[in-house]
């Protein structure tokens, strides 16, 4: 029995997120069905992170054990010509059996996408969040700053999360804005809860707007109380850039 390991690169439009969910939508009953087709083998897959419907990802990384003869070359291949156009297979490789995607992770570094120009956007609606009026990189950054380091992030989390500990490692973060005024905020910690990005990217974006400052994001990361700022950004703008192992 094989551990093989792929790396992902979807487009999460069409999808209820990554986790299997019923008879829903998801990359991961996609692509255990399409492994059924090409190896015979029910089987269930072990991904990184779960994103949420709509989120996207350049390098979401699975692992599952198969017992077929293909290589992993073949394998590849094979995947590449079953899935849909809107999820492909970067990387596989056969790796030890302790290999867990999930748990052997270093960190995972996001990536959230938000086009800052006047007119909405047609080729990337479903890529970015587009924010019309003009934002304030500098106290952007300032506040963002804030998030490095060890601490509970719970006011940044969904409501409804059941992990035993809300306490994550935020290694770096940076903001930058490219010239067709796309910012981006990339991320990277040892771990996330849910909607975690999406909801520091929506109280950022209420700092360049000037209805918070810097110290104002950094008392509510401190307090632990959410307040009319902490806002959600739309999942369409966030994407799964890399898991470190």
């Amino acid at each position: 029995m094989k551990n093989v390991r792929i790396v992902i690169e979807y487009d999460g439009t069409a999808y209820c997120g990554w986790q299997s969910q019923g008879r829903l939508p998801t990359v991961q009953a996609t692509i255990e069905r399409c492994i059924e087709k090409i190896t015979g083998e029910k089987t269930r897959i072990t991904g990184a992170g779960r994103t949420d419907s709509g989120v996207h990802a350049m390098g979401q990384v699975a692992n599952f054990p198969t017992a077929s003869p293909l290589s992993v070359r073949t394998l590849r291949k094979a995947l590449n010509s079953t899935l849909p156009d809107d999820i492909s297979v970067t990387g596989v490789g056969e790796v030890p059996a302790d290999f867990h995607a999930q748990f052997s992770s270093r960190s995972k570094v996001y990536e959230y996408r938000i086009l800052n120009v006047s007119h909405p956007p047609a080729l990337m609606r479903n890529r970015v969040w587009h924010v019309a009026g003009q934002l304030d990189l500098a106290c952007m950054k300032e506040a963002a700053e804030h998030v490095v380091g060890t601490r509970d992030f719970s006011v940044f989390a969904s409501a409804n999360i059941t992990v035993r500990s809300a306490v994550r490692t935020v290694r770096r973060v940076s903001l930058r804005k490219s010239r067709e005024g796309v910012v981006l905020f990339e991320i990277e910690a040892d771990g996330f809860l849910k909607r975690m990005v999406r909801m520091i990217t929506g109280t950022l974006v209420e700092t360049g707007k000037g209805k918070i400052g810097p110290e104002q994001f950094a008392e509510i990361l401190r307090s632990g109380r959410k307040t009319k700022n902490v806002v959600t950004a739309p999942p369409q703008g966030l994407f799964l850039k890399k898991v470190i192992y």
